[in-house]
């Protein structure tokens, strides 16, 4: 039997690191490789909700200066995740190693450069996060889903390779076959990214009863965290609102074949997935995003003419007169899915192959 050579794959605590991280352990287990994922204990939060997933855990922290003892507390931690990072890797030392980005990504991958193991990190945002900038000096590549990346010193501009976005197949391979008329009920999906939006579930509510009031035919598919769930249903039962609601779920594709519009927070893995699904969205940045990443991604779709934007403070200003004009105009939605099936990101694995094939060949 031939030996399967080792990958790792380090991801960050939040949804944006975690599940690009493991769509890239599907695929890759499925191509012979014996795979590992490494994050921290928000990580697994989400990880331990995949039946049959197997993971690893290590303490992380972000460097926290708000005084010198939690200074000293997130400084001892990195260093003591460092450590076991380099025991663990020592027992299992593989050929690569993947880092999704995210402070908890940043210990072991940090060990595995120390130890010349073959580093490749990936960012799909439009902004070099702070991880990934400091571990760049050690990377073999950085894979990146757009070109238009920001904070790259021009030192390490080689090292960057374009392999788009890293999510799904199934998503990949998804499209949705209808367009939008004026005579189609608007069914819009609302998430908040991995961890929920509170202030949609608290604003939107009263925006849709607005549009009901006048005269436009909606239904609601709205993710929102369990505590809001008894008090949304109340609302959009009260005023006789179509909806259904939903809390924390990995398998969204479910509900693309039911809607025609999405608003969604800017997470890059989320924008790309809408966009290869064909739903045309509206983008609402979490304004306390590190670096302002999310604006910048909303942005990015925005001038792609893949969806439009509304910043949260502009949410009860501009979403009703948004709504209207769709409802008014078939074309407004039409045309965002017109532009946005001349995008795939159906080579991303192909070219993450190549990518790793090189590595492993150069090493060998």
């Amino acid at each position: 039997m031939i030996k399967k050579k080792k990958i790792l794959i380090a991801v960050g605590g939040t949804g944006g690191h975690v599940f690009p991280g493991y769509n890239l352990a599907k695929y890759l287990e499925k191509n012979e490789f014996n795979v590992k994922l490494i994050t921290d204990k928000r990580g697994s939060q989400y990880l331990k909700k995949i039946e049959n997933l197997k993971f690893t855990s290590f303490p992380s922290s972000p460097i926290i200066s708000k005084n010198i003892f939690s200074f000293l507390f997130s400084i001892i931690t990195i260093i003591y995740s460092i450590l076991i990072s380099f025991v663990f890797l020592i027992f299992n030392r593989p050929t690569a190693i993947f880092g999704m980005g995210g402070y908890a990504s940043f210990p072991i991958c940090l060990a595995a450069s120390i130890l010349k193991i073959n580093l490749i990190i990936y960012e799909n945002n439009l902004v070099i996060g702070k991880a990934n900038k400091f571990l760049l000096p050690f990377a073999k590549k950085l894979i990146v889903s757009f070109k238009d990346l920001e904070g790259v010193p021009k030192r390490y501009q080689e090292k960057i390779s374009e392999t788009g976005n890293i999510i799904k197949e199934e998503i990949i391979n998804y499209s949705r076959k209808t367009y939008f008329n004026s005579n189609n009920k608007i069914s819009v999906l609302v998430l908040g990214g991995s961890q929920a939006a509170k202030i949609f579930a608290e604003v939107l509510p009263n925006i849709f009863y607005e549009c009901k009031n006048q005269g436009i035919n909606m239904k609601i598919y709205q993710h929102c965290l369990q505590s809001q769930n008894a008090e949304l249903k109340l609302f959009y039962e009260k005023y006789k609102i179509e909806h259904e609601i939903f809390n924390f779920n990995t398998n969204l594709i479910e509900y693309f074949s039911k809607v025609n519009l999405a608003i969604t927070r800017a997470g890059s893995s989320m924008l790309a997935e809408l966009t290869n699904a064909n739903i045309p969205f509206i983008a609402v940045p979490l304004p306390s995003s590190a670096d302002n990443h999310q604006l910048k991604n909303a942005k990015f779709y925005e001038n792609k003419n893949y969806s439009l934007l509304i910043e949260e403070k502009d949410l009860k200003l501009k979403l009703l007169k948004v709504i209207k004009n769709i409802n008014q105009n078939d074309s407004i939605l039409n045309k965002i899915t017109e532009n946005q099936r001349q995008h795939s990101d159906k080579n991303v694995y192909k070219n993450i192959d190549e990518i790793l094939k090189e590595i492993i060949n150069e090493k060998n």
